[in-house]
């Protein structure tokens, strides 16, 4: 798969809904019906961050529900490329990019959103085909102004800015013309995971899904 693929890709996942989930789980039999609440709510495109053991499970859980669009976050190498893959993941998500990480994704044709910081980066990303890129760690790097200033030099570029946005912020990267939809933990808190209150993880998803509308 080549990159102007990819972004394409990922420009109609990003575009079904203001906010990606990024999930961190810690227990597999959490990840069925998180990700029915999470749909139930209106965001159905799902990233599991492969930060944890539960990780791969819970990509494959997640696959089963209905309406969601499951992809795999934190890949560093290709192996775990190729793991997101053998579990059923749609897209992947990098923190940054490197050549063996780039290379590894088109290889296995993963759709991917790599990560960058700051112009040389993107630029380097776009030079390789990449038009759509997470840009991360977003509040780290400068935040809204920041993104906002990349957009006049690097106008092709389309972003889901992920890193330290939740719902006092979000609005205002999503208002910025570069932007087409956030990444954040906040529509999945850990403890309301734990406690199972699905309920309450529909009603943060619904919120969530009408921002910037």
């Amino acid at each position: 798969m080549t990159p102007h693929a990819a972004s394409e890709i990922l420009e109609t996942l990003c575009r079904q809904a203001p906010v990606i989930p990024v999930l961190v789980i810690e227990d597999a039999a959490h990840a069925r019906p998180l990700a029915e609440a999470l749909v139930e709510g209106g965001l159905p495109v799902l990233e599991v961050t492969l930060r944890t053991p539960a990780a791969l499970e819970a990509i494959r859980e997640m696959t089963q529900v209905a309406g969601a669009t499951v992809g795999a976050g934190t890949l560093i190498t290709p192996e775990d490329v190729e793991a997101a893959q053998g579990a059923g993941a749609r897209f992947g998500v990098s923190p940054g990019a490197t050549p063996m990480l780039l290379d590894a994704a088109r290889a296995g044709a993963l759709p991917l959103l790599p990560g960058a910081a700051t112009a040389t980066e993107a630029m380097a990303l776009l030079e390789r085909g990449f038009s759509v890129q997470k840009f991360f760690p977003a509040e780290a790097a400068g935040g809204v102004a920041a993104l906002r200033a990349l957009g006049a030099p690097l106008p092709r570029i389309r972003f889901c800015p992920t890193g330290g946005i939740g719902p006092a912020n979000a609005a205002d990267y999503l208002a910025l013309p570069n932007t087409l939809c956030v990444g954040g933990s906040w529509v999945a808190p850990g403890a309301v995971v734990a406690a199972g209150d699905w309920a309450g993880i529909t009603a943060l998803a619904r919120a969530a899904a009408g921002l910037g509308r």
